[in-house]
């Protein structure tokens, strides 16, 4: 099963003082976290978890947003005739508008009719809880997937629109990051732009 893989680091001779076990020291340029799914792995996942969760995980993956920017998303929030939802309880506070694709408009015409307020409910109520709980592990176990967090279909919905051709510059915009730094973690999956200068080098006779 192809997943993408967590960075592991070196160790440094520094020990935590309480635990004894050594302290990690990330080097320049390293991220902590890099762990996405292909979409056959997604759909594995879609199919394993209850429609409440299957529901909000869709829309995750269609518009990289957060699990309590998810659950918090109100219906005078959203216009599906523009297809954009605004949110207002942003990770870094800053409110920002998310333009909604057919992926994630498929998915919000479904919950039309199951609350008055909010988009995203379990039994006809708001989901007030975190969504890393038993259904999600349960469904994590069935389609086969380890070590793999909610958050980390953000990073999965990153990595898909860089292996489609959306630059970074884009990439930031769509995710709300505040800086280009944060989202240069996903350069290295897509690399199209470099074909031309990889072949500068190519041998005459070399053949694809």
């Amino acid at each position: 099963m192809r997943l993408g893989f967590g960075v592991t680091q070196p160790p440094t001779d520094l020990c935590n003082k309480a635990g004894n076990f050594p302290k990690i020291r990330l080097l320049a340029g390293e991220v902590a976290r890099d762990r996405w799914l292909t979409r056959e792995e997604a759909r594995q996942l879609i199919a394993q978890c209850p429609p409440h969760l299957a529901a909000v995980v869709r829309f995750a993956l269609a518009t990289g947003c957060r699990a309590k920017e998810i659950t918090g998303l109100e219906w005078e929030r959203v216009d599906l005739d523009r297809q954009t939802a605004w949110l207002d309880q942003t990770k870094n506070g800053t409110p920002r508008g998310v333009p909604l694709n057919r992926d994630a408009v498929a998915v919000l015409k479904e919950q039309i009719g199951k609350h008055d307020r909010f988009c995203f409910t379990f039994k006809g109520e708001p989901i007030r809880w975190q969504l890393s709980n038993t259904a999600w592990l349960k469904a994590l176990e069935r389609a086969g997937i380890t070590d793999f967090r909610f958050h980390d279909l953000r990073h999965t919905w990153a990595s898909w629109h860089r292996q489609s051709g959306t630059s970074c510059d884009e990439l930031k915009d769509l995710g709300g990051w505040k800086s280009r730094s944060m989202v240069d973690r996903y350069a290295k999956f897509a690399t199209e732009h470099l074909s031309a200068a990889a072949a500068r080098i190519e041998s005459s006779g070399a053949k694809a």
